[in-house]
């Protein structure tokens, strides 16, 4: 009798946790400041961004691809030629950010690593035009340590 209760209970635990296991990896959680993009095995990356909670998504069908939406800094460092043509060793720190309703079509074209890929070219060209502009005594009697500027990026 006690040996085909434990045998029972035995079962349904297995059954438990069997069906815990499958619901456990149906939901994923998008913290607080990201968004996520699902990237579906036969249709590709939708065109849905998810927001911030816990969500469903079929399993090994389903991946959800997160990314981070809050503003963060970048330091560049850029040596480049003034006016005058001396050489100016310079820092810009830029704050960025995606915009969420982009991120299908950023990780289409350009992958998780957007920020690795595009912010160095983008802030060297634009440190190096504004640069040029001003000799080296105007950018130190301008700019001195420590000060920041805002650059508009294009859009």
């Amino acid at each position: 009798m006690a040996a085909k209760v434990f045998e029972s209970i035995g079962k349904f635990g297995l059954a438990l946790a069997v069906a815990g296991g499958v619901v456990n990896s149906a939901l994923y959680n998008v913290d607080a400041g990201h968004r996520a993009v699902i990237f579906d095995r036969f249709r590709g990356v939708q065109d849905i961004v998810v927001g911030e909670g816990t969500h469903f998504l079929i399993p090994w069908v389903q991946k959800p691809i997160i990314f981070d939406c809050r503003s963060r800094p970048r330091n560049v460092p850029v040596i480049t030629g003034s006016k005058d043509l001396q050489n100016v060793n310079i820092t810009l720190r830029i704050l960025f950010r995606p915009v969420a309703s982009q991120l299908p079509r950023i990780f289409t074209s350009i992958g998780e690593d957007y920020d690795e890929r595009v912010l160095p070219s983008i802030t060297t060209e634009i440190l190096k035009s504004v640069v040029a502009r001003f000799d080296a005594g105007e950018l130190i009697t301008y700019l001195p340590a420590g000060q920041s500027v805002l650059l508009q990026l294009p859009q």
